[in-house]
């Protein structure tokens, strides 16, 4: 039998990810274009556009019903008006009626959220938040990003805004963020920072002993060939995985800064569960529990240490996911 499928595009700076997801979150059919971001405007929506005809012209979509199209992009968006006001990965847009563009091209009702936001829907409908009232959702990648779903509802506060959780300050004399504060949790614990300290500790290591026995003893230097510039984020969770000590520590200072930030979240918010993706979620996976006990430590809410804290069940594609998410989200 023919079933409703709802249209979920991710739209990057590079890639424009779109498909079709059914109702029990499944992905059913999907595709990859490029973004042609640094261009005009209406360069950037044939993008896009041309990344919906594809999804349309499958055989999913003719054999079932496409009810609507969701959006999920990084930046500000304001829900409200489907606009993306300013976008620093798509700088094509500037307060840019993207709703009303895409619904003309496709007679098809359309919606759109930063993509924190759609990727916390996902996760609150389908995944790893599903039954849970209150869900707290972060993403861990190259920056931090985080969403807020109460009662299958995105909250956006007044204008929009609200759910900004990755520059929220942990120290207000700390390094200066991209977004111009300074000591957002997002420079101490995003993938650049969990990199820049395995390197400072890697650099530090090797004044102390020979290149030599420190390749020998290092898997974080056996993996990066030496050099030490090259340890990224991802390096220093599979060094970890191996038993290297220094990745281990790495990680769990990052655990430790986590645990800080997440007393403060909790104590604001308590949500039922906390839910963690992005490329780098995984890095943290290990040391849930460690987090959930420092939460006593942090934490003023007395039972804070009982909140669950769960990987995410969608990995790259919750950009889709969550986009799709959007067109089943009671309107307000």
């Amino acid at each position: 039998m023919p079933e409703s499928l709802a249209l979920g595009v991710d739209i990057g700076g590079t890639k424009v990810a779109a498909g079709l997801v059914d109702p029990r979150g499944q992905i059913v059919f999907k595709t990859r274009r490029p973004m042609v971001a640094k261009r005009g405007a209406e360069e950037g929506l044939a993008a896009v556009v041309k990344a919906i005809d594809v999804v349309l012209a499958s055989d999913a979509a003719r054999e079932n019903n496409v009810t609507g199209i969701g959006i999920s992009t990084p930046g500000y968006v304001n829900p409200a008006d489907g606009h993306v006001v300013a976008a620093a990965n798509l700088p094509c847009w500037r307060d840019f009626p993207l709703v009303a563009e895409i619904a003309k091209a496709t007679k098809l009702p359309v919606r759109i959220d930063n993509d924190g936001n759609a990727a916390a829907l996902a996760e609150a409908i389908w995944g790893a938040g599903a039954g849970y009232a209150r869900v707290f959702y972060i993403t861990l990648g190259t920056g931090i990003g985080t969403g807020i779903v109460i009662d299958g509802r995105v909250y956006h506060g007044r204008t929009g805004g609200a759910g900004e959780g990755g520059h929220l300050v942990i120290n207000y004399d700390g390094p200066r963020c991209g977004c111009g504060k300074h000591g957002c949790i997002e420079v101490y614990a995003a993938g650049p920072a969990i990199a820049r300290r395995a390197q400072e500790k890697l650099a530090a290591r090797l004044k102390g002993h020979s290149r030599k026995r420190a390749l020998a003893t290092s898997k974080m230097l056996e993996l990066a060939e030496g050099h030490v510039p090259r340890v990224t984020a991802e390096i220093v969770g599979k060094a970890a995985m191996e038993g290297d000590p220094v990745a281990t520590e790495t990680l769990q200072e990052t655990a430790d800064l986590l645990s800080v930030w997440l007393g403060g979240i909790i104590d604001l918010l308590e949500p039922d569960v906390i839910v963690v993706g992005g490329g780098l979620g995984h890095l943290t996976a290990s040391f849930f529990g460690y987090i959930r006990e420092q939460l006593q430590r942090w934490s003023i809410a007395p039972r804070a240490h009982e909140i669950p804290i769960v990987s995410a069940m969608y990995g790259a594609e919750s950009g889709i996911a969550g986009a799709a998410a959007l067109c089943i989200e009671p309107k307000a």
